[in-house]
Parts: C-alpha cells; structure tokens; sequence
C-alpha cells in the first residue's frame, strides 16, 4: 500500500500537541488540531455576551495553546507562515473532520483510560486504513487498543516525539501487538526523510529507551554529586558543552523539561521494571522530595533548580533574594522597579535556599578547554586527578554499566541506545560512542577495580577480539551485533553521507581541509577548524577543490560536520592585520576571499553548499555563490559583518547588489526590494531556520532547497549535482550588466539611516558602517542607474572594507568578539 500524507490530526493541543502540529505544519502538512471544550466561559468572554455554545469558547483551549506555541521562544516553527496550514477545533463539534485526516496522533494527558476513551471515539470516525499513533513517553502500548476493531489495531503504535519537537530529532517507533510490520516501515521511513527525525524503533517496555538510559543518567549524576559534595552549578558546569552535552547540562535541562516529568518516569521505573539492577537508584532524593511538595517543578512554575529574579541594577549580591520591602527600603521600591535587572539564582540543595550562582573552577576543566575535538577532550576528563575526574569516571562507569546491561531488554541493537541518547538528549556522543573513545579495555579494568559490574556480552565481545562496538569499513558504519557477535552495516545509513566516516575516500588534504570522492564521480570538501571559521588554508582548500573537480569529477558540494557550517571569516586574523596596519596582507586577504567565492560562482562544474547550523558571514558568502544551497532546515543564516565593524567583503555586499538587479528586472520594484536587503545586511539579521532564509533572500526560490533531516542534506545535494551534470552544467559567463541605482537609491538609504542616527537608533560608526555599505550596494557615485560589472562592484566591496579596518572602533569591536564572543556597542 502506498501511503501519502496529506492531512495530519492531532488530538490534544497541549505543549506537546500543538508542537507537533507545528512540526507537520513546517513540512507543508494540513494538520487539524483539536482539544476538549472548556467547561464555562471565562470572564473576559462573559462581558462580551459570550455563551458556551459561542465557537470562539468552545475553541479557546485550542487556539491558545496554538497562539501559545507560536510565541514559545526559542521559536517552536521554521517560519510563522506554518500557522497557515493548521486548523483549529474541538473534539465535541468537529471530531468527525478526521475523516479526511491519513494518519490521527493522540497527545491528551498521560492516562490510559483517557487515552481510550479518545481511541474509541476515533474509531467512529476515521477511515479505513488510516495511521492512528499516540504520542506517549511511557504508558504501555498494548493496553492502548484492546477493544479496537482489527483494521485499526493493525494500524496503530506509538510515536514518541520528543520536546520541543523541532529541536529535539528522537522518534521513538513503538509497535502494538498487532501492528503491522509495514506500518512500521512506513513511519521509520517517514520519519526520517519528512521529519527529520532519527528514528528508533523500540520495544514495548517502560519507558521505551531514550527515557529509560537518558533519566538513568539523571539520577546518576544526582548519586555522582552526592557522593562527591557537589553543588548544583559544579554539576552543570561538568556536564555542560565540555562533556558534548547541551549548554542546559543537568539542572537546567530538568528546568526546561519540568521536574514533575522526570519523576513521574523515574517513580513508575522500580515497580514497572522489578528486575532492573539499579532500580534502587530511581529512587527520590530528598531535595527531589521536598521540590515536588514545594511545587519547584521548573520553567512552569517559575523556579526549579534555578530562579529568575528581578533585584536593583546596584544590588549586593547578599541581598539578591530579598525585594525593597523585604530590606525596608519602601521609599526605593518605585525607583527599584524602573532600574532593575534580572538575575539567575541557584538552588542549595542541603540548605534549600536560593542564593547567587557560584563560579567554579576544576584544574580538569581548564586542561579541557582549549580541546576541540571532543574525543581528545573526553580522555582528559575522564583522567583527571581531581573531583572533577572522580565525578566524570563514576558516572561514566555506571552509565556503561546500565547501557550496557539493557540489551536486550529494551533493545537488541546497541546503536538504538546511543541515537536515543544523542537525539533525544541532545548529546554529541552516545554511551557506547564514549565507551569507544576511552578505550573498551581499559574502562572496563577501571569498572573492575570500581566493584561495578557490566553485561556478560561485553565480556564475552572483548575475549572473541572485537575491540570495540563501532567501526568503519570501506566508508560504511558497522556496530558489533550481539545476536550474530559480528558487525553489521548500520541500518537506514545508505541514505546519509557522513564525511567523517570516509577517511579511506580522502583525495586531496591540507591542515585545515579534506576533499572527499563521495561516489558517482563527486567530490565534498569539508575543513575542520575551531566554530569552522574560513582562513587561508580553507580558501586554498575550496579552491584546491574547484581544480581538482573540474578536471576529474562531475561536481563538487561544500559541506561541514560539527555543529555548524562555518561561523565566518577568521576574525583573529583580521585583527592582527588591522592592528598591525598591515594594509598590503588585508588587501591580498580580502582579494584571495573574493576570489574564491567567485571562483564557486564561475567554475565549470556545478557547485552546491550544504549549510547547517550556523552559517554566518563568510559562510553565508559562500552559499551566495554556488549554484544551489542544499541547506539543512535548522540553518541560521546570514551576513553579520556590521557587528564587528565592518561590511562582507567576500562578495557578500556584491551579491546583495548583483540580486536586488535581477528580481529589478523581472518585477520592476527596484527600490523597495533594495531596501530590504540593505535593511537585511545593515542590521546583520540572521534568519533563525532555512525557511526564514527564503523570507530574507538569503536562499532562492526555485534554486535552493531545504533537507528536513541534516544528515540527508549531502546525498540530497549529490542528486542535484548528478541532475544538474546529466541535464549539461554549463559554466555562467561573469556579468557585466549588474543595474545599480547610483545616487537614485543611495538617497533614500542615507535619509533612512540619517533617520536611525537622530532617533538614537544607531550609533555614529554605525552610521558610518551603514553609509559605506549603501555606498556600494548602490553601485558608487553615480548620477543615474548604470550597468556596471561585477569586478567593479567587488572592487568598491573591498575598498570600503579596507577603509573601516583602519577605524580604532573596528579594532575595538573585533576584539570584543576575540575576547568575549559578543560585539562591542560603540
């Protein structure tokens, strides 16, 4: 059966169900959104005239969820836009609409016979064949769909999606007793290439898998600190972005997710799972106790491990918890309310107070800091001398330890631990990924000597000479089977393209890039410096690439692993330049930058970035210049040069005046669209999703396109490499008919930016900044609009950009950014 969805319900528009909404919305779904009908009207209603039978009360639940979700920050959608594809309703007047719905997902409160209930009045009204799945984080699925007919148990399992959905790439796939095998198929497919999920298929067990290891990994930290003496900021500190883990760590993360979820799965764990070994862990703290009696739970109450207050701009520290009440200051409480400022207490959890938050400081940490790989980063931790490498060694050694003794349990497949753990927890690294680095062998000594037992079948894998649980072969990602004790191809990995996986394919290297033949005649480059930040060795790596392909290889694609796609331009580089008014260097760096993007737009192979993460700057330069942008969907464009003091001198500025000509000349709306991309590059704005980079003109309709899923961006791009040679890739003639508005349109953006200045909007470099990126937006000093080339217009690029070099305010804003990571505001 070939399955198309087209129309999505979701049942439920809580936090979680309104998002998933969203989701689908994002991918061009129509989704129905339903919720019950609140019980009477509500005051605000009432003196309106409104009645419970008015459409407006009925829907309320519904559409405030909905509207809630489109405010959450960080945003829970690509673009606003997707609010377009959901309809609202509630379930008592408009259940019978999921009728028209391919598959129905049931997200109400997590309560079985609440949940059957909904199933039963579902089955009156869906069509034969069609999806029914519920979005459960731990009720088992068996029990959901007895008494169903049999149509509608063959197509029904769970589909754990994690919070907030957009974000958070775990799909958990949970099959019922009779659930069809290509139901399953389908969803696991679905998933990935529509959603952009990593999709797990899981047993039906408490609390499936993600939840099982990765809130283990909750208590075990709590046991670690107790152990330990540790405190709640120490914690987070150690198991933050040093350890690959999200910048939320431990406590914040329990915060965000709220307290009352993490208990609720780790109270119902010992009486579900009365064989797990370590099921006396899961049992409540104190300070656990004692937050869920005060209603601490986190972010939804206001205060949890963490709380925001409002104090006096010129607090002491001492006084942070006390308001000008409380010190007798009733004279200051007006003036305090207008000068105030917000700052983040912590929780003590043997005083249960809240006080400021303590700088820490662990000799492991600062031997760690200045590692960027996180596999060399991970070793010095877990050999640290201190409390810090105590705390790393004891929680890693438990997490082996029970990842490891839930096979197979909760699954079969070791990797299906590590891509909960990393998709649904945000982790960089899996337990068994870790385990790899460290070494099997020699952790396992360590856990001997610790008293802390493993499964037997790692043993049992260490004597029979695999050494460890992953390896690459021939590019192809293998994991150690323990049903077979061999290894075995990673499955669903024939659709990604992994470069770090492809040492073996490697055809040209230098210190900062590696070309690799990716098959079917094409080449990728990746380069790997610190936030991938665009030096010298990157240019020469891109066009080192650009010669290689031409001569042997029907395309090149530009594409990077990490987290992001490349930061910019080696901002440490220009300053020492600037600083040292080395002005000849500046020049030749700027013109080798400008030469390199304009050698991605004139070469005689087709050229396709692949962008993900942030993609700023000199990055976002990069994508301007190719043929087509293969862009990931959580993609965060564009060109923030202005914040440090400058313009895009890569041919960023030139492009801006190269497109605001030709969409001129189709829609004759030439000064209006000008400036919008000046406004867009003036004010450095980036766009927070691919989607908004259309929005931005970042990316072009109809040329560039977007990879719900990251890790297909690249076979996806090599598609269109492969289409674009067999359609005959022909190499673009330079342009020399660029229209460019001159003094005409230079007037209208200096009155603008005049108006910014005396509205104290802007400051005066950034006026000064904003006057020389007008200047050459609109083509120079000339008294009508004229065609120029586009040499012409990278040399006032250039010009302009050598010009603000030599400002000391530039100088003080790039050393801002080297020193702090944020720019200066003079």
């Amino acid at each position: 059966m070939n399955r198309a969805i087209r129309k999505v319900a979701v049942i439920g528009s809580g936090v979680m169900g309104s998002r998933i909404a969203c989701h689908f919305a994002g991918i061009g779904v129509q989704v129905l959104l339903l919720d019950i009908v609140p019980g009477e009207p509500n005051d605000a209603e009432k003196a309106k005239g409104l009645t419970i039978e008015s459409k407006q009360v009925r829907n309320r639940i519904v559409n405030d969820a909905l509207q809630a979700t489109l405010k959450s920050k960080p945003s829970a959608v690509y673009t606003k836009k997707v609010a377009e594809l959901v309809k609202t309703g509630n379930i008592d007047d408009d259940l019978h609409l999921i009728a028209e719905s391919d598959w129905i997902i049931e997200v109400v409160v997590e309560r079985l016979d609440i949940k059957q209930k909904v199933f039963e009045k579902i089955e009156q009204y869906r069509k034969r064949g069609t999806l029914v799945t519920t979005n459960t984080s731990g009720i088992p699925i068996h029990l959901m769909s007895e008494g169903r007919s049999e149509d509608f148990q063959q197509n029904f399992c769970g589909t754990h999606f994690f919070n907030p959905p957009r974000y958070l790439r775990l799909l958990e796939i949970i099959p019922a007793p009779k659930t069809k095998p290509e139901v399953l198929d389908f969803l696991m497919d679905y998933g990935s290439r529509f959603l952009g999920k990593t999709t797990v298929l899981c047993k039906d067990t408490p609390a499936f898998i993600a939840n099982r290891v990765g809130v283990f990994g909750f208590m075990a930290v709590f046991k670690a600190m107790q152990e330990l003496g540790l405190n709640v900021d120490e914690v987070d500190l150690l198991t933050g972005p040093i350890l690959g883990r999200p910048k939320s760590a431990t406590f914040r993360t329990g915060d965000v997710v709220g307290l009352d979820t993490l208990v609720h799965v780790a109270k119902d764990l010992p009486a579900n799972a009365p064989n797990d070994e370590a099921k006396d862990l899961f049992k409540m703290p104190p300070f656990l106790e004692k937050m869920l009696e005060n209603k601490w739970l986190g972010d939804k109450t206001g205060q949890g491990f963490y709380k925001k207050v409002k104090v006096p701009a010129n607090a002491d520290k001492a006084s942070f918890t006390q308001s000008p009440e409380d010190r007798g200051d009733e004279k200051k409480v007006s003036t305090a309310a207008q000068n105030t400022k917000t700052e983040i207490l912590t929780l003590d959890l043997n005083t249960m107070e809240y006080g400021p938050k303590r700088k820490t400081r662990f000799a492991t940490i600062e031997a760690a800091k200045p590692i960027d790989d996180l596999e060399q980063r991970l070793k010095v931790l877990y050999t640290g001398q201190d409390k810090a490498g105590d705390f790393y060694r004891l929680v890693h050694h438990m997490m082996f330890a029970y990842s490891s003794n839930r096979i197979p349990e909760i699954t079969d497949e070791l990797y299906k631990i590590d891509d909960g753990l990393k998709a649904g927890f945000g982790w960089d690294m899996g337990a068994f990924e870790s385990w790899d680095v460290l070494g099997v062998e020699k952790v396992l000594k360590n856990m001997d000597a610790a008293g802390i037992k493993v499964a037997d079948w790692v043993t049992q894998m260490l004597e029979k000479g695999f050494k460890t649980f992953y390896k690459t072969e021939n590019g192809q990602r293998k994991y150690y089977d323990i049903r077979t004790q061999s290894y075995q191809p990673l499955p669903g990995t024939g659709a990604f393209i992994l470069l770090e996986h492809l040492d073996e394919k490697v055809v040209w290297k230098n210190s900062a890039c590696k070309l690799y033949d990716i098959g079917d005649d094409v080449v990728a480059l990746r380069w790997n410096t610190k936030m991938n930040s665009i030096g010298g060795e990157v240019l020469e790596g891109v066009q080192k690439s650009v010669a290689i392909a031409e001569e042997k290889y029907k395309g090149l694609i530009l594409a990077n692993g990490g987290a992001n796609f490349s930061a910019g331009a080696n901002v440490g580089l220009i300053f020492m330049f600037a600083a040292e008014q080395e002005y000849d260097e500046l020049d030749f760096a700027i013109r080798q930058f400008q030469a390199t993007t304009m050698r991605l737009r004139y070469s005689s192979i087709p050229v396709i970035v692949a962008p993900h993460g942030l993609t700023l700057g000199g990055g976002c330069e990069m994508c301007l210049h190719a043929d087509a942008v293969q862009a990931a969907a959580e993609t965060y464009i564009g060109l923030v040069e202005v914040g440090v003091g400058l313009i895009p001198g890569g041919g960023g500025t030139k492009e801006m005046a190269v497109r605001a000509s030709d969409r001129n000349i189709k829609e004759d709306i030439e000064v209006n669209y000008l400036q919008q991309l000046f406004i867009n590059v003036a004010t450095a704005k980036v766009a927070t999703s691919a989607h908004e980079g259309f929005e931005n003109f970042v990316f072009r309709p109809g040329t560039d396109r977007v990879s719900i899923n990251p890790d297909r961006r690249i076979a996806d791009a090599k598609r269109r490499i492969l289409a674009m040679y067999e359609q005959g890739y022909t190499q673009p003639a330079p342009r020399t008919d660029i229209k460019v508005q001159g003094r005409g349109g230079l007037g209208g953006l200096l009155a603008g930016i005049h108006a910014m200045w005396r509205g104290n909007y802007a400051s005066d470099y950034d006026k000064l900044i904003a006057e020389k990126l007008a200047h050459v937006i609109c083509g120079g000093d000339l008294s009508q609009p004229t065609l120029v080339s586009e040499q012409y217009l990278l040399d006032l690029e250039r010009e302009a950009f050598l010009s603000l070099c030599g400002q000391r305010k530039t100088l003080e804003r790039l050393q801002s950014i080297l020193q702090t990571g944020k720019p200066l505001r003079n």
